[in-house]
């Protein structure tokens, strides 16, 4: 990283960084999140670590101040859906995602009742492009898709959905100007793209509407994850 960039990094982390840990175990993650120090302060959580100790990191991360975000997208009968929202939103977690559809968003809503926990919605997954969505049996475009579930997850009372950065300008002007627009598939300029089909940088996503961006593998990969996460920061501090 250049001197230029480290002088405009930012003192504190940005809070609408958040740094996703996609590793197998929460070793892995409690080291990244210790590599990473002050640079940032809001961690997604997913699957992967789902599947082990996932919701114990959670309540660690938690324990030390920092932001969470389970991405866990909640599939299931209404039920089902809302009484796993009832049970995460005592944990004090700040966001989790659900699949965009009517049922399964108000089925969430419900279970989170009077707590602080967001729910967000999933429109379009980031790694799809229009020929996947063909190939998956859907007759519309990613973007027409994307508008039809926010519209949707507005519907049933979510705060927010999950969209690629190339559809946040549009969740902005459906959503307002509270709604919040989480973007994944963020890549710098200076990174690889790899599986993200719809990528952008942080700070054309933040001009286009994010509230918050998702940058793993550009952080999390780097020789110095501390010193990437900076040098991302620095870059949205220029949207304002």
């Amino acid at each position: 990283m250049s001197e230029a960039v480290l002088a405009d990094a930012p003192a504190k982390a940005d809070r609408r960084l958040i740094v996703p840990l996609d590793v197998p175990t929460a070793d892995e993650a409690r080291a990244l999140v210790a590599g990473i120090g002050d640079a940032a302060s809001f961690y997604k959580v997913g699957l992967e670590l789902f599947a082990t100790d996932g919701m114990a990191l959670a309540r660690e991360l938690k324990a030390q101040g920092k932001q969470v975000f389970l991405d866990w997208k909640l599939h299931d009968i209404p039920t089902t859906v809302q009484r796993a929202a009832a049970a995460i939103a005592q944990s004090g977690c700040d966001f989790i995602t659900v699949h965009g559809e009517p049922q399964v968003m108000a089925a969430a809503v419900r279970g989170r009742g009077a707590s602080s926990l967001k729910i967000l919605a999933v429109t379009v997954l980031t790694s799809l492009a229009d020929e996947d969505l063909v190939e998956m049996g859907y007759a519309e475009t990613a973007r027409a898709l994307v508008e039809r579930r926010i519209h949707q997850a507005i519907a049933a009372g979510c705060d927010g959905v999950v969209a690629s950065p190339h559809e946040a300008a549009l969740a902005r002007s459906l959503g307002g100007r509270d709604f919040l627009v989480v973007t994944p598939g963020v890549r710098p300029d200076w990174s690889a793209k790899n599986d993200q089909a719809r990528a952008a940088t942080p700070l054309d996503a933040l001009k286009a509407g994010a509230s918050h961006i998702v940058c793993g593998r550009p952080i999390t990969a780097a020789n110095d994850p501390h010193a990437a996460a900076l040098r991302v920061a620095a870059e949205m501090a220029q949207a304002g």
